[in-house]
């Protein structure tokens, strides 16, 4: 090895061996673009979904870091594009910062088209824009991809920059609905985060199952408009979990383009036009809702689904009143025809108020088999009180039911839905007369049990429609028999002279008698309750006692009886006498008080 050393002082190195120059490679830059763009999209508004201040982040830091980086465009006056190249990369100087424009150009056009989109609600015309900065994105990762496959970068780089520009193409031919290259675009990112997942150590894998997670949606929803109707019911699961929006109205305008346009509704032997585009997209995918309750395996997840059919149908709902209030045609109708509207309203009520009941039936479920498996829901032990209230709320959604608009008068619908009632007024007898047992009133359980028994056998004899139901009503009919001997039995039982210490509830803790102390002081017993905070010694305040009240004396006839003179005898006449004699004598002596006759 020959040193050589200039004039400057700098030093260069030769090998002699093989008579070659020994150069120095440039550095390997290394960007971890998945990571970067996570931390940066948490911290600058994505946790809240605000697109707009994420993309003002995204400009803010390409004016540092061109600036930083020494590749301005142009100056005030003046635009001179000047875009990340290899020269750069290759240079002396090169660092990792270089990557970042190009990637934050791509999440300033993507920010920009997200925050589009939420603007094109109300501005359809955006969507065109939408598109436009959709394609600027891609096309900046594209360059992106390509920069780091120039050979300067390290495999997990080139891979990261691969899949990212492959996330933003499907995204991008979503938009278009060009569904099956979307899946092939979507599936090769998944594909390349998958095998970074298995080659990264478990501290680092976080962000990239996070963004496989994020793929999921769209892949179900891909699949769903190509044809696979499984995908239907990944897509529901996946909108409760908050991964999705907008769902109902994707996949209806999906079936919508597949299967024709809804026009109009038939219910109960009336046709109805369907006119707000809401309303008409939900009512299209309500049937892929229903056909996901069903092959939903667990109750949870059939709550779940239900409870977003019934946010969906809420706002069906209101967007109808709405136009109802905007119409001014339907203020002038007279009151003994039903608008075609109103009618759809109603039905709409229905839709909410039978799913409610429906899902309220579920919650019953749960509970029930909680219940028998002794354990908790949301950490606390089912009751039978909860069961009657479950019931209480069912049987207020059969009432307003009955109260539908336009159904007053028809006597189908209203023996149907008085069926119905009588079913679940027999269920909830039935978890009264527990909670009475429960609190040692057995007669009175012994009367619910009746009235549950009666219930029953008239909603049998009705013909309830509901199959299920029925097949409900019949078991309870067993319980009711066999609970009625438990009650009884425990009745017979009952010795009101035993200690009411050993007395128990039926759910083993011990009955606590209500009387105080101070009224049971000749009768001794080993009561526990007189060592805890709260004894039963004295009743505070004292009861109320009845005393009699101190009589009152009113004189009214003081003022009108005349009383006898009794000066006579008090000597008070005497007394005046003897003044007028001396006074008369006084008078006579001095000659004053002579009259004149």
């Amino acid at each position: 090895m020959v040193v050589l050393e200039s004039e400057g002082g700098d030093t260069n190195q030769l090998s002699t061996d093989g008579d070659k120059l020994e150069t120095k490679l440039p550095n390997v830059i290394t960007l971890e673009i998945f990571r970067i763009t996570k931390d940066a999209q948490q911290q600058h508004g994505l946790r809240h979904a605000d697109y707009q201040r994420y993309r003002g982040y995204c400009s803010r830091r390409l004016r540092r870091l061109r600036k930083v980086l020494k590749i301005p465009q142009g100056d005030r006056r003046h635009y001179r594009r000047r875009d990340v190249t290899s020269a750069h990369l290759t240079a002396a100087n090169a660092e990792n910062r270089l990557l970042c424009v190009p990637l934050l150009q791509a999440e300033r056009a993507w920010a920009h088209a997200m925050q589009l989109r939420q603007e094109a609600n109300t501005e359809p015309r955006k969507k065109f824009h939408l598109v436009s900065r959709l394609k600027k994105a891609y096309a900046h990762a594209q360059t992106l991809m390509q920069l780091c496959e120039s050979g300067v970068c390290d495999a997990r780089t080139q891979l990261e920059a691969g899949a990212y520009a492959a996330w933003l193409g499907g995204v991008l031919l979503l938009e278009l609905q060009q569904w099956r290259a979307a899946a092939d675009s979507l599936q090769r990112a998944q594909l390349v985060l998958d095998k970074l997942c298995a080659a990264l150590p478990d501290d680092e894998r976080h962000v990239y199952k996070q963004k496989v997670e994020e793929l999921k949606p769209s892949l179900r929803y891909c699949a769903y408009n190509i044809g696979d109707q499984s995908a239907a019911g990944d897509l529901l699961a996946m909108r409760g979990q908050g991964l999705i929006e907008n769902l109902d109205t994707l996949m209806a305008q999906a079936k919508e383009s597949r299967s024709g346009v809804m026009h109009e509704i038939e219910w109960r032997g009336r046709r109805v036009t369907v006119r707000p585009e809401k309303v008409r997209l939900f009512l299209i995918a309500l049937q892929d809702f229903d056909k996901s309750v069903q092959t939903a395996q667990t109750v949870e997840a059939k709550i779940e689904i239900l409870e977003n059919i019934l946010m969906d149908c809420k706002d069906a709902i209101s967007a109808l009143k709405d136009e109802i209030k905007n119409d001014p045609k339907l203020k002038t109708a007279p009151e003994t025809q039903m608008p075609s509207i109103n009618y759809l309203l109603s039905y709409l009520m229905y839709l909410r108020l039978m799913r409610t009941i429906e899902r309220n039936n579920l919650l019953v479920q749960q509970a029930e088999e909680a219940r028998k498996k002794n354990t908790q829901i949301d950490g606390k032990k089912v009751r039978p009180q909860d069961l009657t209230r479950l019931y209480e709320i069912i049987l207020q959604n059969y009432t307003e039911l009955q109260q539908l608009p336009g159904f007053d008068n028809d006597a189908d619908y209203q023996k149907e839905i008085e069926t119905a009632m009588k079913a679940y007024r027999a269920f909830r007898c039935y978890y009264i007369a527990q909670v009475l047992t429960g609190l040692r009133r057995f007669r009175e359980a012994l009367a619910m049990l009746e009235r549950s028994s009666n219930y029953t056998s008239e909603s049998v004899a009705n013909k309830l429609a509901d199959k299920e139901l029925l097949h409900k009503v019949e078991m309870l009919q067993k319980d009711i028999e066999s609970c009625k001997f438990e009650v009884h039995a425990d009745s017979v039982l009952e010795d009101d002279e035993e200690d009411e210490e050993t007395k128990y509830t039926s759910s083993g803790k011990p009955y606590k008698d209500k009387k105080p102390l101070v009224d049971r002081l000749d009768e001794y017993r080993e009561d526990t309750q007189v060592l805890t905070k709260n004894p039963n010694i004295y009743k505070l305040p004292p009861p109320m006692e009845a005393i009699p009240c101190k009589p009152l004396f009113f004189d009214l006839a003081c003022n009108f009886i005349e009383f006898p003179n009794l000066d006579d005898k008090t000597g008070a006449a005497d007394g005046k006498k003897q003044g007028a004699g001396l006074t008369g004598l006084v008078k006579g002596f001095l000659g004053w008080g002579k009259s004149d006759k």
